[in-house]
């Protein structure tokens, strides 16, 4: 009885999973939708208005003069809102996607930390580094996500103070250091656990110290776009509009240079570092490898290495594929501040597109670490299903007779 009883929880429990998830997803989901739209509810759309909104643009105002004076590369800070118009009309569709990728990475990623933290047998430097990669996007999405959506809908600009409009682009842009530093952490110990596998792991207090390497030089790294980042009130100017935007120095290609060298330390960096970890991982496993039929543990062994290394690769393809559109479209503005290649009136709807697809990187991660790795199923069959979990430990313990 009890057999067929853990059996039939056991076959109900993934639909048990995914129905308190989707009941967790819906109410989020519908709060967060509900909070979107009462930021642009009471919006106008700007064809009444002697000007029009998106990231490049131009319009003669009074702000025009000062970001001229401190030599920005706009001429006006009401240019950079050509196209709004267009961007509204696909409003309906772009919030509620905003809205799923906000509530299935803050549920996943929570989810995926809980498990690290909850269960010892995934305290390694692995799932240390995981656990950052997961607190990282969990960070973004929760601060970073929901201020930038309602700046891009909102018909009166920036609305949350000059200490937030420096503070975000700084925390956007160091989650995704932090999340190609993390990765290249993983793949390092990755190679160290294969190729000397006899060698001691790194310790709690030293995944710690690399944790806290990771976030500064991340933080370093993405200083130079909330320094050049301006708060620029035109409502002294008559102008109900807080304008919260990166305005880089003419003189010199800084910003050209800057985009170059986030697009090669956002690819080269992950993807070098897993191809090098890779192929270092084939070559010591070919080079120690015992000739003859493989022991059962030497198997469980390798496929537990295959599938951590899946993990990372998985991980790894994820964040590239869903950050180059946004990566390249920056790269085009720079190299095209003329807009030639791409008309003024679309950029506000590319811009958005390739921001949802970049911020949807962080919804990917709990799935791929839940459906390769084996003690977070089981951590969350014992979560959400006690009596498996109660038999599970009965069936574990030593019985009295011989």
């Amino acid at each position: 009885m009890c057999a067929e009883s853990s059996l039939r929880s056991q076959n109900n429990l993934w639909n048990v999973i995914f129905g308190l998830y989707v009941h967790i997803n819906f109410f989020f989901f519908f709060y967060l939708l509900l909070y979107f739209r009462s930021i642009c509810w009471n919006m106008d759309i700007f064809l009444d208005k002697s000007f029009a909104v998106t990231p490049n643009g131009s319009h003669e105002t009074a702000g025009a003069e000062d970001s001229k004076g401190q030599g920005l590369n706009h001429s006006d800070p009401l240019d950079m809102f050509v196209g709004m118009e267009l961007l509204q009309r696909f409003r309906p569709l772009f919030l509620p996607l905003y809205s799923l990728v906000v509530v299935v990475a803050g549920v996943g990623n929570t989810f995926l930390l809980a498990c690290i933290l909850a269960d010892k047998k995934l305290h390694n430097a692995t799932n240390f580094f995981i656990g950052n990669l997961a607190a990282g996007d969990l960070l973004m999405c929760l601060s970073c996500v929901p201020l930038t959506v309602s700046y891009a809908f909102d018909s009166h600009g920036w609305g949350f103070g000059r200490p937030l409009c420096h503070l975000v682009p700084l925390l956007q842009c160091a989650t995704v250091f932090a999340s190609v530093l993390s990765l290249t952490a993983i793949a390092v110990d990755r190679y160290i656990v294969v190729a000397h596998p006899v060698r001691k792991r790194i310790s709690v207090w030293g995944c710690g110290m690399v944790t806290l390497g990771v976030w500064l030089l991340s933080l370093a790294l993405a200083a130079p776009p909330s320094f050049y980042t301006r708060y620029l009130d035109l409502r002294p100017s008559g102008i109900d509009l807080v304008v919260c935007e990166e305005f880089w120095p003419d003189s010199g290609n800084l910003r050209l240079l800057y985009s170059c060298f986030i697009l090669i330390a956002s690819y080269m960096i992950p993807l070098l570092s897993v191809s090098v970890s890779y192929c270092a991982i084939t070559v010591s496993l070919k080079r120690y490898s015992i000739p003859g039929e493989p022991s059962s543990s030497q198997q469980r062994w390798s496929q537990r290495r295959k599938k951590t290394f899946s993990l990372l690769v998985a991980s790894v393809l994820a964040f590239a594929l869903c950050w180059l559109p946004l990566q390249v479209l920056n790269l085009l503005l720079d190299l095209d501040p003329d807009f030639l290649i791409i008309g003024k009136r679309y950029i506000n709807v590319l811009q958005v597109c390739c921001h949802l697809v970049a911020m949807s990187s962080a919804c990917y991660n709990p799935f791929i670490y839940a459906s390769l790795h084996s003690k977070v199923r089981m951590h969350l069959k014992g979560y959400l299903c006690p009596c498996h979990s109660r038999q599970m430990e009965t069936a574990a313990r030593p019985t009295s007779r011989s």
